[in-house]
């Protein structure tokens, strides 16, 4: 399944990319998948803390030069 919708979140700091991401996911249908692009490195964290909460599927999470590319498939 291709990748929906991506987001940008580089430059900002925690909480933003959660709460950026939880929004987007909220546009979403179940089973599609949104890409989120963050620099913050407690991102690492937060992402996938988030999806284990919210029941999403983390699918990708790679470092991308200076930030991070995480994939997330909505419950």
């Amino acid at each position: 399944m291709q990748t929906k919708m991506e987001i940008d979140t580089i430059g900002l700091n925690c909480p933003l990319p959660v709460i950026k991401a939880e929004k987007a996911l909220a546009s979403l249908k179940s089973g599609e998948r949104l890409a989120v692009l963050a620099s913050d490195p407690l991102a690492a964290i937060d992402i996938p803390n988030m999806c284990n909460q919210n029941g999403h599927r983390l699918i990708n999470s790679t470092k991308v030069d200076n930030h991070l590319r995480f994939e997330i498939q909505k419950a």
